[in-house]
Formats: C-alpha cells, sequence, structure tokens
C-alpha cells in the first residue's frame, strides 16, 4: 500500500469535526460520495494504519514506543462491519479493538511514569475517547442500539460514516438521531 497521504482541506475539516465530536462526547455522521476519502481520513486520524497490522486475535504484539505515544495521542478506535452486520459480532469486535488500543495507551503511560492516571478504587479510566465506524450503513437497527447505548453508559464519542443519504437512514431511529451533534459533507477534490 502506498504510504503517501497528502493532506487536504477535506482531511483537516474532518479532523476538525471529530476533535468537536470527541470534545462534545457526542454522536456525529460523516457522509460524502464513494471514493473521496472519508475512510483515508479517519483511518488517518486515528492513526490506524499504525496499529491495525500488528493487532491479532490475542492482542496487540509488540508495542513499540512510537506506536503507544501515537494510540496515547488518537484514542481512537476505527471499525468496519462485516457486510451482514451481527449485533454481538459488533460489541464483541469493538470491546476487543477498545482492549488492544488500551493496551498501547497503557504502554505508553508505562513509558511516561509521570503521565500515569492512577484510578482510585472500584473506579476505571475510559482511556478511549471516540470510536469510527466506517460502512454504517451496514448497521442493522440492533447494533444502531448497541452503539447508543454504549455511548450513553460511557459517553465515548462516536463517527458513524456512509454515503450521502444516511442521515436520512438514521432519521429512522428518533433514540440514535436524538444525540446526533454534528454532521459533515465530506466533498470531493474540486
Amino acid at each position: 500500500m502506498n504510504t503517501t497521504f497528502i493532506v487536504t482541506k477535506e482531511h483537516r475539516r474532518f479532523a476538525e469535526f471529530a476533535n468537536v465530536v470527541r470534545k462534545e462526547h457526542t454522536i456525529g455522521i460523516c457522509f460524502g460520495d464513494a471514493g473521496v476519502g472519508k475512510t483515508i481520513s479517519a483511518r488517518r486520524y486515528a492513526s490506524w494504519d499504525l496499529f491495525e497490522p500488528h493487532l491479532s486475535a490475542y492482542g496487540p504484539a509488540g508495542v513499540t514506543a512510537k506506536q503507544a505515544a501515537a494510540a496515547n495521542k488518537a484514542r481512537t478506535v476505527f471499525y468496519t462491519p462485516e457486510v451482514i452486520c451481527r449485533p454481538r459480532a459488533l460489541a464483541t469486535d469493538i470491546d476487543k479493538l477498545r482492549g488492544n488500543i488500551d493496551t498501547y495507551i497503557r504502554k505508553h503511560a508505562d513509558l511516561r511514569p509521570e503521565a500515569r492516571e492512577m484510578p482510585r478504587q472500584g473506579e476505571t479510566i475510559n482511556t478511549i475517547e471516540l470510536i469510527i465506524i466506517d460502512e454504517s450503513e451496514r448497521l442493522t437497527a440492533n447494533a444502531i442500539e448497541i452503539l447508543r447505548d454504549h455511548h450513553d453508559r460511557t459517553r465515548t464519542a462516536i463517527i458513524l460514516i456512509g454515503m450521502p443519504g444516511i442521515d436520512q437512514q438514521f432519521r429512522h431511529y428518533p433514540q440514535l438521531y436524538s444525540r446526533l451533534g454534528f454532521a459533515h459533507h465530506y466533498r470531493p477534490l474540486a
């Protein structure tokens, strides 16, 4: 895969959108035509190409200082559901990815003891701040409900990426639609 990435105006707009969704702990949707760069921008924002090759069924292998620092900065999980999205698989996959990226983040804290956050007894630290779901038109009603519930329980921000019209699709799910904070139309280069 070509590793050259050109930062375009649309990528900068996507990063700004993602930062706001993350800061506000809300749900956002990003939509645009096929091939305009939505997925590449999201993967770049999450530093996903740095982590994905090292994630296995058993978790991250050989965490480097560079990967740990990138995970600590991004605090983001990127996920593409299967074509036939089963809600249980969605929940399991996202939990596994959260755990894997959390391992990278905690490794960063181990490398920098002064940055280590110590939870109080019985308290956990939510290190993942954003979940990006690509191809979100694949999500079933139950999968959408799982994501909404996860958002409500953890206040983790979520970005749903899809084709134009996805905002109309989500209007059929008022329990999710009422939580949409921001929408971003990813436009083609002009």
